[in-house]
């Protein structure tokens, strides 16, 4: 009967691995605090070297709303609308910050021995 992997390493190390790699990943990912840098008039990203703003954004959006509520077939209204709003969600989501929440050094260690730790024995246990 083989193991976990089909090797012999055993499914205890296996099992031990998985929860600890769970566990520290799920440590590690909620100590994460997410802010974000964005609203009105604020730089959404860059766009040939100008700078294109949230306002400047909505602009088109307004436009193709309205293209879209006058003629719904508008293939240009449509797009304005679209791609506006794909616009606004890129420059959300690249003006986030990713923070570590308020930890001591002992949390941290934790959370490192349990991810790495664990990635050690999963792989152990996956070899012959």
């Amino acid at each position: 009967m083989r193991g976990a992997g089909g090797s012999d390493g055993g499914e205890f190390n296996f099992l031990i691995g998985l929860v600890m790699m769970v566990a520290g990943g799920y440590l590690l990912l909620s100590n994460i605090v997410i802010r974000p840098i964005f609203g009105m008039g604020t730089r959404a990203f860059g766009l040939g070297g100008y700078d294109v703003t949230t306002g400047m954004i909505l602009i088109p959006f307004m436009f193709g709303v309205a293209m879209v509520f006058y003629n719904g077939r508008s293939k240009i209204g449509w797009g304005l609308a679209i791609g506006s709003v794909i616009a606004l969600v890129v420059g959300v989501i690249s003006n986030l910050t990713l923070q570590f929440s308020n930890l001591s050094a002992f949390d941290l260690l934790v959370i490192l021995v349990l991810l790495f730790g664990g990635i050690g024995l999963f792989l152990r246990s996956l070899r012959g």
